[in-house]
Order: C-alpha cells, then sequence, then structure tokens
C-alpha cells in the first residue's frame, strides 16, 4: 500500500516557476482589497476638492457599511477609485496609491507567470477590453514609427490574418494607416509563411515599408493559432521594419495553459506587446481588458496635453475604474495557479467530448486541438435549428 500525503503548501515547490501568482483564501482576499482601500482617498472623511474623482450618487448606491463589509469588489465599485494614466512608470494620481498597487500586480502576474516574461520589464493597464488594448497597441507602434524612423501614415500598414479581429480594421479607421489581411486556409485556419510572405510583397508594392503585424491567440471565430514563425520568418526574408502585437484576448488566459511548448509569449524577443481580456475566459464583469508591452514603449502613446493628471497618461482611455483590476486580482487570486490549470483542463475534456458527439453526428466543424471554440459549418445546421438556438 502506498500513502499519498497531499499538504497545503504543496505549491511551495513550485515557487520558481510561479513567481507572482499564488491562491488565497477568501478573507486574505478581503484583507488585502480592504486595505488597499483604506490606502485610496476617503471621499467622506478627507476634501477632495480638485481631485479627477466622483463619489457615487448615495440616493442610488448602496453606502451600508453591513452590506458592504463582506463584498470586497462591490466595496470597491461604490469607493470608485479613478486609475487614470499608466500606473507601471513613473508618478500616478497618489490620491488611489492602494488599488492602483492592485493593479501593478495585475500586469505583473500575467505578464510574468502567464505570459513567461521577466519581472519588472512590462507595462500595462486594464483597458476596457480587447477592441482598445489592441487598438493601443497599434497606436503606440505608429507613433514609434513616425518619431523614430520619420515614417509618414501612409509608408505603415497593419499585417495581420483575415480572421483576425474587427479591432484592426477599426484601429486601421482611427489611425489612418492601411491594413493588409493574410490568407488563410479554409479548412486549417492557418496562416503560411507563403502567404505572408506573399500579403508583404503586395504591401511593399504599395510604399509600405513599416509593419504592424497582429498574430491571433485564438481568434474570435475559430479559435485559431496564428503561427508566429510563419511570421517573423517571413518578415526577416523581406527585411522589413515591424512590431509584433499578439491579440490574446480569447485564448490569453486559456492557451498558455493547453500549450506549454508555445513561443507566443513574451519568452519570444520577436513579440514587443499583447492583449488580455479578462471579460472572456477569465470571467471578470465586463471592461476588464488588459493591454501589456514591453519597457520602453508605452510613452509613444503619452498625452503630454493630459497636465491636469498627476505623472502621465499614456493610455487611449483616460479615466477608468480601479474596481475591474480588482475584479481581476480577485479571481486569479481566488483559483490560483494550479486551480487555474485544473479549470482549463475541464474545459478541453469537456470540448474533446462535443467533438466527440458532433463526430458521431457526421458534423462537420473547425476546432483548434489547444482551444475551447468549436465553429460548425453552417450547411449542418438546419435554418429552424439555428433560429432556435439564436444561433
Amino acid at each position: 500500500m502506498v500513502t499519498l500525503q497531499i499538504k497545503d503548501n504543496f505549491a511551495d515547490s513550485f515557487k520558481t516557476y510561479y513567481m507572482v501568482w499564488t491562491k488565497k483564501s477568501h478573507d486574505e482576499i478581503k484583507k488585502t482589497v480592504f486595505s488597499a482601500l483604506e490606502k485610496n482617498v476617503n471621499y467622506s472623511t478627507k476634501g477632495v476638492l480638485g481631485i479627477p474623482a466622483s463619489y457615487l450618487d448615495d440616493k442610488v448606491f448602496n453606502q451600508d457599511d453591513a452590506f458592504l463589509d463582506n463584498a470586497p469588489f462591490i466595496s470597491s465599485l461604490i469607493k470608485n477609485p479613478n486609475h487614470i494614466g499608466c500606473h507601471t512608470r513613473g508618478n500616478s494620481e497618489s490620491f488611489f496609491s492602494g488599488t492602483q498597487q492592485i493593479e501593478r500586480d495585475v500586469i505583473e502576474l500575467c505578464a510574468v507567470d502567464i505570459l513567461k516574461g521577466t519581472s519588472n520589464e512590462f507595462d500595462g493597464y486594464v483597458a476596457s477590453g480587447g477592441t482598445e488594448a489592441n487598438i493601443q497597441a497599434i497606436w503606440i507602434y505608429r507613433n514609434y514609427f513616425v518619431k523614430e524612423h520619420n515614417a509618414t501614415l501612409d509608408e505603415i500598414t497593419i499585417l495581420t490574418s483575415e480572421d483576425s479581429h474587427y479591432s484592426m480594421d477599426k484601429a486601421s479607421n482611427l489611425l489612418s494607416v492601411s491594413i493588409e489581411k493574410v490568407k488563410v486556409d479554409f479548412d486549417t485556419r492557418m496562416v503560411t509563411e507563403e502567404a505572408v510572405a506573399k500579403s508583404i510583397a503586395s504591401a511593399k508594392s504599395k510604399g509600405k515599408k513599416y509593419f504592424i503585424v497582429i498574430c491571433n491567440m485564438m481568434t474570435t471565430m475559430f479559435g485559431s493559432v496564428d503561427s508566429i514563425s510563419a511570421y517573423t520568418n517571413a518578415l526577416i526574408s523581406a527585411d522589413v521594419h515591424c512590431k509584433i502585437h499578439v491579440d490574446g484576448a480569447y485564448g490569453g488566459f486559456y492557451y498558455p495553459f493547453t500549450e506549454g511548448s508555445s513561443t507566443l509569449n513574451f519568452s519570444n524577443p520577436e513579440i514587443t506587446s499583447f492583449t488580455l481580456d479578462a471579460h472572456k475566459m477569465a470571467q471578470a464583469p465586463y471592461g476588464t481588458g488588459i493591454f501589456l508591452i514591453r519597457k520602453g514603449f508605452i510613452q509613444y502613446a503619452n498625452t503630454q496635453e493630459a497636465s491636469y493628471v498627476e505623472g502621465e497618461d499614456c493610455t487611449l482611455i483616460g479615466s477608468r475604474s480601479g474596481a475591474n483590476a480588482v475584479a481581476i486580482w480577485m479571481i486569479l487570486s481566488k483559483n490560483g495557479p494550479f486551480g487555474w490549470q485544473e479549470k482549463i483542463f475541464i474545459l478541453q475534456k469537456r470540448t474533446d467530448w462535443m467533438c466527440e458527439q458532433l463526430d458521431d453526428l457526421s458534423i462537420q466543424y473547425y476546432r483548434h486541438p489547444r482551444s475551447n471554440i468549436i465553429t460548425i459549418r453552417a450547411n449542418c445546421i438546419s435554418k429552424n435549428l439555428r433560429n432556435h438556438l439564436d444561433w
């Protein structure tokens, strides 16, 4: 007979892998969040004249301490910290220093423990969603090419697959740079080095010299994952200036836990920035996108005209709720890294089961083997069933 004793501190043996991320009890989470809120300005007891802050209307929003004492996230909403600016570099509004630290912890956790980066080498912030985070990246790189390479707007283009999220088209329109889309294989949804090279050649023939590359980690409609080497090999062969951003809005909290050998992370020096989206696979409230970028780049989005803000505002959105950062931190802390691995493992098994049922019914579909998204061919689903399921 073999007896296995599983201790509470089993995760200690993995400290070298998870540098920041630890599982916390409900009481520990409460203590951390309420301690952070105490370090923020208290609108009820301190004069806040001149502070970029708003006290919620207490005729509408319940300020009852008995209700809030056991609800750290709701308390954060009610306290309404304004996380204007970027808190991973320089000064920030000191009135909200407590919850700003929680946001910094979220950025560090995601960059280091999920995306295999090095500690203290990343900037970022909690954005309104993946769309904003993608636009933020393209905005930064557009300004970088203009300032550092004297590029004109008509020399800059966005290079991405035809399966990419529509936020790339939004960015193209907003930032007045063109977009070049790479063809994907219809069945595999993959981009190839040859297809990328063809799109680069097409862009160069139109006078494009600077490429803002978007690589997908689980696309919205298919869950497909782009080959980073297909892009980097073709870009190196074409000898063009480029910066690479990974759209992991769907995959950021999923794919790193199903594909351990992936180079689609910050261990790859070719990748400069990432989008994650906690209000998708992390099940956070809407408004919890995450933008992450290597140090030395986010200042290209600095709006110096925001002179009333302590520090600098390098974000697209400006004022934003600190409660959103608290929500992400609470979810990740409650699960812990090994709880998260278990969650993703279960989702993978459920997706495998669903695919087996579709196979038995001879229904055609696409599914990336490391994704939990299944895309069924439309001709396999009757109109009545589509209407019944709101598909």
